[in-house]
């Protein structure tokens, strides 16, 4: 599904990524692990073209993404691409409801029809009361399962988590690391975590290490 070859990241005079190879394949769950400053969210904002690497190449399924131009890739992105951050970055403004169907009006996909797969995704996150709320209404392990919502409202082939469960309690870190795999059952989509959080990456399919900007293990 996604090949990465020899990607190289600086910024200025900070060689942040040494030359990374790496394979993901359809349907796995693989956390990505290590000590802060290893390189693991750069190379998770390079795998969902939030960035180009300096050198190197990232294809996805068989497409290379950087003969994308930026206008291609942010297409990219809202079609193939789901997010899900630490702090859920929800709009305050915006009720659940609302927050999930923004990036389907984006894709130009009619409201009467985000609405319903929204709607649908509540339904699965056991929040279809909560659709009318706003975020400061909600519990953090609620606004991250909205934020999940919002990142499957397209129906990506790739959700990238970026310590996903880091702000959340004992209860709603188990809750949340048991829906990823629940959610690949159901959709088969790819899950690509980055975390410190030993307990997910002991569960996932794969754990990739990092260390001063190289992969030091996968397993």
């Amino acid at each position: 599904m996604i090949d990465i070859k020899n990607i190289t990241k600086s910024f200025g005079s900070l060689q942040v990524l040494r030359g990374v190879n790496l394979h993901i394949n359809k349907g796995e769950v693989i956390s990505i692990v290590g000590p802060s400053g290893a390189g693991k969210t750069t190379l998770l904002q390079l795998i969902g073209a939030l960035d180009r690497p300096t050198s190197g190449s990232i294809s996805f399924n068989g497409k290379e993404l950087a003969c994308m131009s930026d206008k291609q890739l942010a297409t990219f992105r809202n079609k193939h691409v789901g997010f899900v951050f630490q702090f859920h970055q929800l709009l305050p403004e915006f009720t659940a409801l609302e927050n999930i169907i923004i990036p389907a009006l984006i894709a130009g996909r009619s409201r009467g029809e985000a609405e319903r797969e929204a709607m649908e995704l509540l339904g699965i996150m056991g929040l279809k009361e909560r659709a009318e709320h706003k975020p400061s209404e909600l519990s953090g392990g609620e606004n991250q399962r909205v934020a999940v919502a919002r990142a499957l409202i397209n129906k990506p082939e790739l959700i990238l988590a970026d310590e996903p469960s880091g702000s959340l309690d004992s209860k709603n870190k188990e809750e949340l690391h048991k829906l990823f795999f629940d959610l690949r059952d159901r959709y088969g989509q790819t899950f690509f975590i980055v975390t410190h959080d030993e307990e997910l990456a002991r569960i996932t399919d794969r754990t990739i290490r990092m260390v001063d900007g190289v992969v030091s293990s996968v397993k």
